[in-house]
């Protein structure tokens, strides 16, 4: 720790030093007397000085929680030498708050023992985080020395979105080869019934429909629609952001929540996702499931943020193996950036099943003053409209996920969309 001196330590080196000065030049030797005890302090206290060396370990619960749970942190210190007032201070990065406990707390650090300073932090925004930088700030026994020190235990911390409930997901149009969850609209082998037809050559006997058989007098057998997996991309506009003013929450947490959400649904359902953030700086991963999978797209998740570029991009530079044929393309993007809004329009010329989330920025902003502010808002709201018809035009479902709403709402809608609005095939 660095050693300095106190203003204790200026305030009785100057008594000393007027006490002496005055018995100099006025002659009284009994001014002496009351610049001795200051002087014996100063003496003792240079004596007695020590540098501590405290030792310190930082304990977390865990590395990983979810958005809004509550973690305990242990700070533990231990030093060689006595230290009669310590005050300890946690650094805490925007996105963490303290939720019980003293920080900064005062206490006293004795000789050779432990002292714990326990904290309780609550995790009020998702991201990856670096906790443990700490400030040290102490005094000896006679406060004529101050002791700072700045130590580093940083250890990962990551705070995963708050998944919301959903009991469905968009269903793709159409589904792959693999075993899963989905019920592909093809016919093959299945459980979930389609139709009866006639009994053909090659049918086996497990397939006959016995009550349809004692009705109509001839064998019958039962149809199925095979359960198949999808593929499914989510498609994250971050080339741009609308933050309330006072720096709270803003579209970009409601676009990272909203795929953290629907990528624990697909997986849920042994779907294959796959993540695409689409910014100033290309992020992809390529489709995967299991657990593993969906700890590897929220760990993306929780890495993006509003990079600003003014380069154009196209769909040209997302890698081909990123968009598998009959792959469902869906959107979370507030559609403020035009290269986005292009990226996906071309997606749905390319006959990709694409729909989108528009996670509405009218929520976060606010119309300028007077009647030319109100105008332009009132402009600006027509003209999302707008585009949100050209998309529909495209046969794109397109639904505004506001602030406040539940995302299973907005996906009913998507739904009740697609289910008059078929991806054409030419």
């Amino acid at each position: 720790m660095r050693r300095a001196a106190s203003p204790k330590t200026g305030a009785y080196a100057g008594l000393a030093a007027i006490g002496l000065l005055a018995a100099l030049v006025l002659g009284r030797p009994e001014l002496v007397a009351l610049a001795v005890p200051f002087v014996l302090a100063l003496a003792a206290g240079f004596a007695l000085a020590e540098s501590p060396d405290p030792q310190i370990v930082l304990r977390v619960e865990r590395e990983r929680a979810i958005e809004g749970d509550e973690l305990n942190v242990e700070i533990e210190l231990r030093s060689a030498s006595s230290l009669e007032q310590l005050e300890v201070l946690l650094a805490l990065p925007a996105g963490l708050s303290l939720a019980s406990g003293e920080n900064p707390t005062v206490l006293r650090l004795p000789e050779g023992e432990p002292a714990i300073v326990e904290l309780r932090l609550r995790c009020d925004r998702w991201g990856g985080y670096l906790l443990g930088e700490i400030e040290l700030r102490g005094r000896d026994r006679l406060g004529l020395h101050v002791y700072q020190a700045r130590a580093d235990r940083r250890v990962p911390l990551k705070v995963y979105p708050r998944a919301e409930a959903l009991r469905s997901a968009v269903r793709p149009l159409e589904t792959q080869l693999y075993s899963g969850n989905q019920v592909a609209r093809v016919r093959g082998e299945g459980i979930e019934f389609a139709e009866i037809r006639p009994f053909a050559p090659g049918d086996v006997v497990r397939r006959v429909n016995w009550r349809a058989n004692a009705r109509r007098g001839s064998l019958w057998v039962n149809v199925h629609h095979p359960e198949r997996d999808a593929e499914v991309i989510l498609f994250l506009d971050s080339f741009s952001e609308v933050r309330r003013a006072d720096g709270g929450a803003g579209t970009l947490d409601l676009s990272v929540r909203a795929a953290a959400s629907l990528a624990s649904a697909y997986v849920g359902a042994r779907d294959r996702v796959g993540v695409v953030g689409f910014g100033g700086i290309l992020r992809w991963l390529e489709p995967g499931t299991g657990l593993a999978q969906l700890y590897r797209i929220v760990d993306a998740l929780i890495d993006t943020e509003i990079s600003l570029s003014y380069a154009w991009k196209g769909i040209e530079v997302i890698p081909a193996r990123m968009l598998p044929p009959q792959a469902l393309v869906l959107a979370i993007s507030p559609l403020l950036d035009e290269r986005a809004v292009s990226a996906l329009l071309d997606l749905r010329g390319r006959r990709f099943d694409v729909a989108v989330v528009e996670v509405s920025p009218l929520s976060f902003a606010v119309p300028g003053p007077g009647e030319l502010g109100d105008l332009a808002h009132r402009l600006w709201r027509l003209r999302r409209e707008a585009l949100r018809a050209r998309y529909q035009r495209q046969g794109v479902a397109v639904v505004e996920w506001r602030d406040g709403m539940p995302l299973a709402a907005a996906l009913e809608e998507v739904t009740a969309f697609r289910r008059h609005a078929r991806l054409t095939r030419v």
